[in-house]
């Protein structure tokens, strides 16, 4: 009786998210390239083991990124972004990163306690090596990080939506929330490195930044499949344009639609 009690609540908190598009094993590669130059190359990884947190299943997925070339000469880079995302609402219960970008270093853990509204952001101090005084958010519901909002998008039912139709995902990120308003613009077919794929276009309504020109700045493209992998992004920049494009994929879970 006392779980059955609790069961509504949870279902609230943790609501089924229907996922036939990523599983465990899947990998993702990356070229990275700032106007006409290869700057890096990027991974995105679900690992084969599920973790448990919260007393919840959870993927583990990772992205890394780095400089390649001689882009090292002037700029090493060296990123990864993890987090843990619930297998049945996907959302995060932990996220963190571990930033090398020449001498700059930052090492930061969100913990999201999705039961009671919070979330706890810690950073490493640099000198010492210890964590600084965690600091504490309330958070909305079904609140997500880059990562888990990613992976979100790919489950979404893209047949169901008409042009210039707008689907909405509540975002933190370091210290600000976001609703991130995303346009549906149609299909189109378009090549990259590692094929031809024909894709459902996305674009982001990019809040006032330092860093993107323009509320329509940043276009994604994902395949108009059932694995809905994230194929490119274009990024018109203050300083230039910049990009990411797949170049290679392993152990999706469903049929590539390739075209010919």
């Amino acid at each position: 009786m006392l779980l059955s009690a609790f069961q509504p609540e949870r279902n609230d908190i943790y609501p089924y998210v229907k996922n036939e598009s990523f599983t465990r094993g899947e990998t993702l590669e990356y070229k990275m390239h700032y106007g006409i130059f290869n700057i890096g190359k990027g991974t995105v990884k679900i690992h084969e083991e599920y973790t448990v947190m919260n007393e919840r299943k959870c993927f583990r997925v990772d992205v890394y990124g780095r400089t390649t070339g001689m882009v090292d000469w002037v700029a090493d880079v060296n990123d990864q972004w993890g987090a843990y995302i619930d297998t049945v609402a996907l959302v995060p219960h932990m996220s963190y990163r571990k930033i090398r970008e020449g001498k700059y270093k930052k090492d930061e853990v969100i913990l999201f306690d999705h039961l009671n509204g919070k979330i706890t952001a810690k950073v490493i101090n640099q000198k010492t090596g210890k964590y600084k005084d965690p600091v504490y958010y309330d958070a909305p519901a079904q609140v997500r990080d880059l990562i888990g909002g990613f992976m979100y998008m790919r489950t979404h039912d893209y047949s169901k939506v008409k042009l210039n139709d707008t689907i909405t995902v509540s975002g933190f990120f370091e210290d600000t929330f976001y609703n991130l308003k995303i346009l549906y613009k149609g299909k189109e077919t378009i090549r990259v490195k590692a094929g031809k794929f024909r894709a459902v276009v996305l674009k982001p309504i990019m809040p006032d930044n330092k860093l993107f020109s323009g509320e329509n700045s940043i276009t994604i493209w994902f395949s108009d499949d059932k694995n809905f992998i994230p194929l490119k992004v274009s990024a018109n920049m203050f300083i230039g344009s910049a990009g990411v494009e797949l170049t290679a994929y392993d152990r999706l879970r469903n049929p590539v639609n390739l075209v010919k």
